[in-house]
């Protein structure tokens, strides 16, 4: 004996004044008798506090509990029996009703680092206490209600800057330092998530060749605990725009896709926030850094400059 649920969209995204519909797939060898058949809908914000990185002391670990954002129970069918072979049983409910007073926003999904807000429907199958019950959950994703968002499309708010051995706060290379470098550029920090994140970089000199150029988009996961809030930045991905040494002069074009689950609009709520920045590294050839062993690729070193920009991402429609 078998169940599983087969939602209706085949990328499981939903908003919350739409209902959730799919089909309950029951496959069982001979005729079973069940006390009903009911589906739950569950979704919450679950907040980890790391120590060390996060500046909590290890004991905080796990003090926060997860905040419910949703539960709702619905019958979808009464006691009675399931036919043998595949038996398909259709539902469609209402995340959210009209007119209902809600308490707590219904977040968009997002898969981070210490914030995980998810949204799971479970079907239950009650047998009676001598008879295991048949049981099955996915996950589905949601994004923001239409009517809150805007018609017209985000107008890409573009930010220009200087990379230069001015700018660094860390130490550099002694023929960076003499002969110098300057990157200038411009780049979009007012985002669409279903639009790509534009700009354009120009290397207008550098006394020491560059090895490779590229982009990490950040997040920054913010919890309240007590009165201190841990913060904690993580990468999300990285773009590389250039390998080898640059022509100088030469303006180079910035493309990067925002993944979905791992991102979401920017959000500060009460006990939790989450942002986003873009920091561009600019690695320089040096064969010091060939004698060192591969560390994390935002770490202060002699042979890189760095650049951070901040990132506010909204959902249009």
């Amino acid at each position: 004996m078998s169940i599983e649920i087969n939602l209706s969209r085949s990328n499981r995204t939903y908003h919350p004044n739409e209902a959730l519909e799919g089909k309950i797939i029951a496959k069982v060898a001979s005729s079973i008798s069940h006390q009903g058949i009911k589906l739950k809908v569950k979704g919450s914000v679950h907040l980890q506090v790391r120590g060390g990185s996060a500046g909590v002391i290890e004991s905080l670990y796990g003090v926060v509990r997860p905040m419910p954002i949703l539960k709702k129970v619905f019958d979808v069918q009464p006691s009675g029996r399931i036919g043998s072979g595949m038996v398909e049983i259709p539902f469609s409910v209402r995340l959210r009703d009209p007119g209902e007073d809600n308490v707590e926003k219904m977040y968009e999904t997002f898969h981070g680092g210490n914030i995980s807000i998810q949204y799971f429907v479970t079907v239950d199958v009650v047998r009676g206490y001598l008879q295991k019950s048949l049981t099955a959950t996915v996950e589905f994703i949601i994004e923001s209600e239409k009517d809150n968002l805007p018609e017209r499309p985000v107008s890409p708010e573009m930010v220009i800057f200087y990379i230069t051995q001015d700018t660094q706060r860390h130490a550099l290379l002694p023929e960076l330092k003499s002969g110098g470098f300057r990157v200038s550029g411009r780049m979009s920090t007012h985002c669409s998530l279903a639009d790509p994140i534009c700009g354009e970089l120009t290397v207008e000199a550098s006394a020491v060749p560059i090895q490779s150029i590229d982009i990490h988009l950040m997040r920054v996961e913010s919890i309240l605990v007590g009165e201190r809030i841990a913060s904690e930045p993580s990468l999300v991905q990285t773009t590389q725009i250039a390998d080898g040494d640059i022509c100088r002069g030469m303006t180079l074009p910035i493309y990067i896709i925002i993944p979905r689950l791992l991102t979401c609009p920017t959000i500060f709520a009460g006990p939790f926030s989450v942002e986003f920045k873009m920091i561009i590294t600019i690695t320089f050839q040096s064969e010091l850094s060939k004698m060192q062993a591969k560390s994390e690729p935002l770490t202060p070193k002699l042979w890189l400059a760095m650049e951070s920009l901040p990132l506010e991402l909204v959902r249009t429609m």
